[in-house]
């Protein structure tokens, strides 16, 4: 049911014009200035990785294996979507003028459900699960007659030279699924939840923009993947300020593109020419 505050969404993709470096500077000032008028939302969804990665390094650690990781990262492509779709429907309603009723916030995230949001997810995974795959055949490759044990005695294994080799060509290979994931995705979800639209069209236009627009947009997933790689050092603590900013910051950069009136309120004339 859609919320009576809402207008109807659009059919479509939408026209996506070129980004500049203005853009993402904006969307950023944008995605902070959100994240200071309402810390509670950015604070809560930020708990549930802030949590989940104190109970990785606690059974990691308790346990003294890492199997069980696969499962965590398996089932973390389809909570993080819907995380992201909170922060974005905060940003979304506060560009609106509407007021930020939790129930109501939660009530989007709990409608994605039935829309085409778990179809991206299901995509999502589906990779995570091939690439799963691939690392244990990269592991073998490298490593498959070397004795391990447990994650903290057979640490030394992977200061070999064939253990640095294996982290060289997995860190590649897993840097391309990283890249393929980060261009199906970055535009899609704030589409579905923007527009009523495929998931197919909206990963074919979000891939299609990154690939039309190659360095703002590589640019912005460094600097996602760089400041919340930081963000993890200090015992994860730093995804509360992170992930609340790059998810209120993302969803103010596909506003800007897509032209949302009040996301182009005060953009200079200058910012008119591409990156």
């Amino acid at each position: 049911m859609q919320d009576a505050t809402l207008p109807e969404p659009a059919f479509g993709a939408p026209e996506l014009r070129a980004v500049t470096a203005d853009d993402l500077r904006r969307a950023i000032r944008l995605g902070w200035r959100d994240f200071r008028a309402a810390p509670g939302f950015g604070l809560a969804f930020a708990a549930v990785y802030v949590l989940a990665g104190w109970a990785m390094t606690w059974v990691t650690l308790a346990t003294g294996t890492s199997f069980w990781m696969i499962l965590a990262a398996i089932g973390f492509p389809l909570i993080g979507p819907f995380a992201a779709v909170g922060l974005y429907e905060v940003s979304r309603r506060r560009e609106m003028g509407l007021k930020l009723k939790p129930a109501a916030i939660m009530g989007v995230v709990v409608r994605q459900g039935a829309r085409q949001l778990p179809s991206l997810c299901a995509v999502i995974v589906v990779v995570f699960l091939f690439w799963f795959f691939l690392g244990h055949m990269i592991f073998a490759l490298f490593l498959g007659l070397s004795t391990m044990t447990n994650i903290s005695s057979s640490a030394e294994v992977f200061l070999t030279f064939n253990g640095m080799k294996m982290l060289g060509f997995g860190t590649l290979v897993g840097a391309g699924f990283a890249l393929v994931l980060y261009m199906i995705s970055v535009l899609a979800i704030p589409i579905l939840l923007d527009r009523e639209v495929d998931f197919v069209t909206a990963m074919i236009t979000s891939f299609a923009y990154v690939r039309d627009h190659p360095v703002p947009m590589l640019v912005w997933a460094g600097l996602i993947a760089v400041t919340t790689f930081v963000a993890m050092l200090p015992g994860f603590l730093g995804l509360f300020i992170v992930l609340p900013l790059w998810a209120h910051a993302s969803w103010w950069l596909y506003a800007i593109l897509a032209g949302h009136a009040k996301a182009t309120i005060g953009r200079p004339a200058s910012a008119a020419a591409p990156v």
